[in-house]
Parts: structure tokens; C-alpha cells; sequence
């Protein structure tokens, strides 16, 4: 589980919905991430809108607020990232499902595929929020929509088709890790299209689930893949170096015109040399799960 809250107010800051997925684990960093459902001209926000002093105001507001937020999840900010907001990039943002003014925020582990989490964010406004605007005056989220919410949130048709394969999988992992262990395979990893791990399978369970969230959360920036293809990246676990070939499988499930892909993940040794062998074990594995 890699998205531990969901947060809906309106840009007034009206709380219409805030759901706990899942406790936040203790001295790991999350990144808290915006996504802004508004509706507004930018024209109407000149660079002079405000004099220094309300700047500034408003800038203290700001840090005094987060501050607190931070203390009262036992958290350090560290670093606030602002972009520029130009009018083609407000333009292109889910214009034609904007209807009003709402910001949806989630908390999440850093290494989640921001673009993946965009979409599932975006099949929730048009399901569950948009038809509710203005939010001040909707009826509370109903019961059967939050179990629908948390369910898109959480992946659950992705982990229920593939634990329903579990059994052919695991088979066909432990084979390849027995015949590729002498080149420097450790671990294979099935996950969500956002990278939220489903299983690990490794010789004798040498790696958990929360060793691959250690590693995963170690690897630095995760670039865009294209379907069947792989790319690796360089990560730490308990200060030992490891390989850690990201593959996009191309094939996965779709829920409501939401096409979400498996990710499978090797680690390795490093300098390990696996030739084809990804798009080997991505041909088998979707063999299975396609």
C-alpha cells in the first residue's frame, strides 16, 4: 500500500472528504500531492495582483499552517516545490471535466508514478466529485462510493486478477530466479501501474514487500517507460548496492476505460549482466495475466 490518504476540500477550503487508507509508517518520508480541479482564468491573477505586504502575509499564513500540519503527523517538511502555471498547462488539465472549484490532495510514498496516480485522481473527480459541485452543499460520500473509491485507490481488481494467476506465476519466478541467480538475480517484483508492490518472489523470501518499499523509495527519479520495454535504475538496502530493472508489461486491467498496467520489477547485483531476459520474463508473465 503506497497511497495512505485522500483528501477533497474546495479551494475556499471547505472540507468535503478526507479518508485514512492506511497509517503513514514511522520515519519514512511521503510526498503530498496536489491536484487541482478548479475552474479560473488565469488572466484574472495578474503578476500585481497582491503588494509585497499581502504577499508576505499570506506567505507566513502558509508556513505557519503547514508547520503545524507537519507536527501533528510527526513530520519534517522539507522541501515545497512550486510550478509555473502557464495558461496552456491550465488549459490542458481535464478542461473538459472541470466544473468548479476543487482541490484533491493524496499522501503517498515518493517513488509512486505521479502520472499513473494523475489518472486514477481524475476517474474519481468525474465519478465521485463532479457531479456533487458545489461541495458545500452536496450530501456526504455515500457508502458504496467510498468502498468504490478506496477500491480504485488501492488497485484492488489489479491484486485480485493477479492473485487469482498467483499460483503459475510463482511457478515460472522461481524457476527463472534458480536459472538466473548465477548472473545476479535476487528478486522478481509484480506491481500496480502507480509501482505499488504486489508480490516479491526471491530465494527463500529473502526480500519483503518492505524491503522492496525500501528500495523503491532509495531509487531516485523514475522515468516514463513505454509497454514492453525496461529501464534500471541504481538502489541501497541496508547499505548494499543493487540493480533494479523496471519493466512495463504492456498488459494489465481496465477499469472503466482506465487501462492499469502490471510493472515487474528485477533486482539484481550489480554490473549484472541480463541480456533479453526482461522481455523473457514480461512474455511469460503475461502469458499468464493477460
Amino acid at each position: 500500500m503506497t497511497i495512505y490518504e485522500l483528501s477533497i476540500i474546495s479551494t475556499s477550503g471547505f472540507p468535503y472528504y478526507n479518508k485514512i487508507i492506511k497509517p503513514i509508517p514511522k520515519g519514512v518520508k511521503v510526498h503530498l500531492r496536489f491536484f487541482d480541479f478548479s475552474d479560473f482564468d488565469l488572466k484574472d491573477f495578474g503578476t500585481n495582483e497582491f503588494d509585497l505586504g499581502m504577499k508576505f502575509d499570506l506567505k507566513a499564513g502558509l508556513i505557519s499552517a503547514l508547520f503545524e500540519f507537519a507536527r501533528n503527523i510527526n513530520k519534517k517538511i522539507e522541501l515545497l516545490e512550486f510550478k509555473s502555471k502557464s495558461e496552456i498547462t491550465v488549459k490542458s488539465q481535464c478542461s473538459d471535466m472541470i466544473k468548479g472549484d476543487v482541490l484533491i490532495t493524496t499522501t503517498t510514498e515518493p517513488y509512486i508514478l505521479h502520472n499513473q496516480v494523475q489518472k486514477k485522481i481524475r476517474l474519481i473527480y468525474q465519478n465521485f466529485i463532479s457531479p456533487k459541485i458545489p461541495l458545500d452543499s452536496s450530501y456526504q460520500m455515500l457508502h458504496h462510493e467510498e468502498t468504490n473509491l478506496i477500491n480504485l485507490l488501492t488497485d484492488k481488481a489489479a491484486k485480485e486478477h493477479f492473485f487469482e494467476n498467483e499460483k503459475e506465476i510463482s511457478k515460472i519466478a522461481k524457476k527463472f530466479i534458480n536459472e538466473m541467480g548465477s548472473y545476479g538475480l535476487k528478486a522478481i517484483i509484480c506491481t500496480s501501474f502507480d509501482l505499488s508492490p504486489i508480490k516479491s518472489f526471491s530465494k527463500n523470501d529473502e526480500y519483503s514487500i518492505e524491503d522492496i518499499n525500501n528500495i523503491l523509495r532509495n531509487i531516485g527519479n523514475i522515468p516514463d517507460i513505454d509497454p514492453m520495454n525496461w529501464k534500471y535504475r541504481q538502489s541501497l538496502l541496508r547499505d548494499k548496492t543493487l540493480w533494479v530493472f523496471i519493466i512495463n508489461s504492456g498488459i494489465g486491467v481496465t477499469i472503466e476505460n482506465l487501462f492499469e498496467p502490471y510493472y515487474y520489477l528485477l533486482l539484481a547485483e550489480p554490473n549484472s549482466y541480463l541480456g533479453e531476459f526482461p522481455g523473457k520474463l514480461a512474455n511469460e508473465f503475461n502469458r499468464i495475466l493477460r
